[in-house]
């Protein structure tokens, strides 16, 4: 076997060969099991076309998998939810049931489920692959749905999401509205994606798309993976949520769960036949201990089928650019990671993992690119799998990035531990930039995790109380302007350091107040935190829209520079004493002052020799500033002949505390000899 860039890349990974090795041709071999027939993993992953209600011409077909069934019947409101002998379906060998009937028998929309019989019971299931599932609104009990309308029209037929550097705004199509209740696809289309287009994000990761019974789990307890959830609207809603987004040249990646499933068993998966081990893990795996869900038992050639088309169907049928993979950490390994602290690379090859996850996750990005090689994937994983951002031909796991989940623990702990005076620019910057340099990250000051009720968002840190009373433009608070100095600054600095893309979630950017509390018993079922406030960025006698410039501006600079994240991030200046921070990349001079009182004027930092213009300040009164930097002043650098020898003349400025700024080299030039 020819030897894996992954080791060239990383030596130390060597004396773990066998195990990365070992990973490699498991995924090999298990894809040339798959597609004995089939010849491809793109063939393969068909199992949507094949299982589930389907229509054909002069009728219905409808098949599922239920090996320990002893027989299964369709009920609906087409038999008054009784068992006919004409809806009975008959078995045609290794699990597989199946059913025809005449055009007549069914309409669109009607309610229907299986009624199945086991060895000793029986019970009413939503079927395995089924597409449309909606709730009564009085009896709160989920169906299955015939659906069977007009074919959606797309507007764009081919959208290819050539989007450098990824900008993400992460959102939930729910708790996206201003109303106190669950928004749709409609309004998300018509009221959110102008706002998104207009902030310069390049792409949207959609959460809670897969159905999922309980609103509260935020969409990651699911039941019907095939079916986008109904309490959003219809499926050709969201298919023409996603086509308006492609118009508006937005990229639109799926969170996906396939981590876990809902134990429900009147909604999902759980003990369709009769028996747990359909899906799921049998023994003690099957069930995840902190999370109360089922876990997917990835060694099953039945379950990767329904997996792996999984992704296929949302990437065709919808025409999603990509998935945001949940809970990879929690796949990958036995133990699910959980009070584990990875300290070395042992403590990733010591027996403990999953490898069949691993193997699937292996064909799910492979087929993933085979479908669409424009596709984005990106894994959620906190342990720091080497090579889960490396391609499967270097001896990686193939996703095209992976989430820097140790970003937004860095802020949160800098924010709750340490005084203002003791932010260090030194670590600041090595964490920030500390990564592997051969796997793509997505940087992030927070996702919905940390907005969630329990947590605190980073504005809410920041200024916490005083946002109910001191944000009025012209009320000149200490906390809310310390608060909106750090906010600007904290984002910049994480933006201007990616190696791959940027995430934010959805009110962010203007510093959302307080938390994100889904309805509940404990909150009395209401939606006044779930959902997102517009009014206040939106007021022009608030001053929660400065937060919101300074956010569109950065992201228009760093976003109209055509692969900014391949860009060298070379460090110009770093001094802890005075908290000044200084690094360029391309022709870009980034620029911060984290010290919340000492203004420096005149302040040198060694950059190439040249003139200087600044292109973006926080300072600046449009972004909440005071002002004080003259942005119309063109800085030309002056010569040192100590450092003549490295082309670094000082660039001197004038830095206000508690900011930042970029400059952009206007008109290089050598640097003096003398």
């Amino acid at each position: 076997m020819k030897k894996l860039s992954i080791y060239k890349n990383d030596p130390w990974l060597e004396p773990f060969a066998g195990a990365i090795d070992g990973r490699y041709q498991d995924a090999v071999r298990k894809e040339a099991d798959l597609t004995q027939e089939s010849k491809t993993l793109n063939n393969f992953a068909n199992a949507h076309k094949y299982f589930g209600l389907h229509r054909r011409r002069g009728g219905w077909t409808f098949r599922e998998w239920a090996p320990n069934a002893t027989g299964i019947t369709l009920i609906g409101d087409f038999s008054d939810w009784q068992e006919k002998p004409e809806y009975a379906l008959k078995p045609l060998g290794n699990g597989t049931w199946e059913l025809d009937l005449p055009a007549k028998a069914l309409k669109h929309g009607q309610l229907y489920k299986m009624r199945v019989h086991w060895p000793g019971g029986e019970g009413d299931r939503i079927p395995a692959y089924v597409t449309r599932v909606v709730q009564d609104p009085e009896t709160k009990i989920f169906s299955a749905q015939v659906w069977n309308p007009k074919a959606y029209q797309w507007k764009v037929e081919t959208f290819v999401s050539d989007v450098r550097p990824l900008l993400i705004y992460e959102c939930h199509v729910g708790m996206a509205q201003q109303k106190e209740g669950v928004g749709s696809y409609t309004e998300f289309r018509d009221n959110i994606l102008p706002r998104i287009s207009k902030d310069g994000y390049n792409a949207i990761q959609i959460m809670a798309i897969q159905e999922h019974p309980y609103y509260g789990s935020f969409g990651y307890h699911v039941s019907n993976f095939f079916a986008p959830s109904s309490r959003f609207g219809t499926p050709e809603e969201l298919k023409s949520l996603i086509d308006r987004a492609h118009e508006l040249g937005i990229a639109v990646i799926m969170d996906i769960v396939h981590s876990h499933a809902v134990k429900n068993e009147n909604e999902g998966l759980g003990r369709l036949d009769g028996t747990r081990s359909t899906y799921f893990y049998a023994d003690h795996r099957g069930e995840h201990p902190a999370w109360d869900s089922l876990c997917f038992d990835y060694g099953k050639n039945e379950v990767l089928h329904f997996l792996l088309s999984n992704c296929k169907y949302w990437l065709e049928e919808f025409k999603f650019d990509g998935f945001r993979f949940d809970g990879v950490t929690s796949m990958i390994y036995y133990d699910h990671g959980l009070d584990k602290a990875f300290g070395s690379y042992a403590d990733y090859y010591d027996g403990g993992q999953d490898t069949n996850a691993i193997t699937y996750l292996t064909l799910a990005n492979k087929l993933i690119h085979e479908i669409n090689p424009h596709a984005i994937t990106i894994a959620e994983e906190m342990s720091g799998m080497p090579g889960l951002a490396l391609k499967i031909k270097d001896g990686g796991i193939g996703f095209d990035y992976r989430m820097a989940m140790g970003i937004p623990d860095y802020w949160i702990k800098l924010l709750k531990e340490k005084k203002d005076e003791d932010w260090h620019p030194t670590s600041i910057f090595w964490e920030l930039t500390n990564r592997r340099y051969d796997e793509k990250t997505i940087s992030y000051v927070e996702s919905h995790d940390q907005a969630l009720v329990g947590d605190k968002t980073v504005i809410f840190r920041l200024i916490d109380k005083e946002m109910y009373w001191h944000m009025m433009v012209g009320d000149n608070n200490s906390a809310v302007a310390r608060g909106i100095a750090l906010h600007k600054m904290i984002r910049l600095v994480t933006l201007a350091t990616i190696n791959g893309g940027y995430l934010n979630f959805m009110g962010n950017e203007f510093g959302h107040p307080e938390w994100i509390d889904f309805p509940r018993e404990g909150n009395g079922w209401s939606y006044k935190y779930a959902r997102r406030q517009w009014d206040l960025v939106d007021r022009e006698d608030l001053q929660y829209q400065f937060l919101n410039n300074f956010d569109n501006a950065m992201i228009e600079l760093v976003g109209g520079v055509y692969n900014f994240q391949k860009l060298p991030i070379e460090k110009l200046w770093e001094k802890d004493d005075d908290q000044v921070l200084a690094f360029r990349r391309g022709n870009l001079v980034f620029v911060f002052n984290f010290s919340p009182s000492q203004s420096f004027d005149g302040y040198g930092i060694l950059a190439p020799a040249g003139k200087y213009k600044v292109v973006l300040s926080s300072d600046n009164p449009v972004f909440g500033g005071f002002g004080n930097v003259d942005e119309s002043v063109e800085h030309l650098t002056q010569y040192d002949p100590l450092y003549a020898p490295t082309g670094k003349e000082w660039l001197k400025l004038y830095i206000p505390a508690r900011s930042c700024q970029v400059l952009k080299a206007v008109t290089p030039r050598r640097a003096q000899k003398k």
